[in-house]
């Protein structure tokens, strides 16, 4: 349930963010937060971080929804992993949802957030993001993972 429930509160924040940037600002418009550090830029973004594999929709589309499928499958046997699994799962589909209903809507990802040293981006990537890194965090900290070896 806390995965569901994270999931869909990070579907919220991330389509509400996207709101209000797409009804506030013009397309490429760009506003100071911290000057010269980080901005608020509306763009579309046609592929992955970095736009990498522009104008792959279909194949963003397949992936999210094996993703979220995994997710899904698996959901019996992640109700018993403890809080942070879950709540990264729920970041991690969250964050995929918000995307994949962008990508099916405008063909693209709405993209905002902008540190001027990286690639705008949104909501969704950031939880994906600290999802992923929850995950990875998990699997290396686990104690009963013998690292290198086969578990016994």
């Amino acid at each position: 349930m806390r995965l569901v429930l994270t999931a869909l509160v990070v579907l919220f924040l991330d389509l509400w963010s996207k709101y209000i940037v797409m009804t506030k600002l013009n397309l490429y418009q760009s506003i100071p937060v911290i000057e010269n550090i980080f901005h608020i830029t509306y763009i579309h973004n046609p592929g992955a971080a970095f736009g990498i594999l522009a104008n792959q929709t279909t194949v963003f589309i397949v992936v999210t929804v094996l993703v979220l499928l995994g997710i899904a499958f698996f959901y019996k046997h992640i109700k018993n992993e403890g809080l942070p699994v879950q709540l990264a799962l729920g970041m991690v589909a969250g964050g995929a949802v918000g995307n994949l209903i962008d990508r099916i809507r405008y063909g693209e990802v709405v993209d905002f957030l902008d540190f001027r040293i990286w690639p705008v981006f949104n909501l969704a990537d950031t939880f994906i993001v600290i999802g992923v890194a929850f995950l990875i965090y998990d699997i290396l900290a686990r104690p009963d993972i013998d690292k290198g070896e086969e578990a016994k």
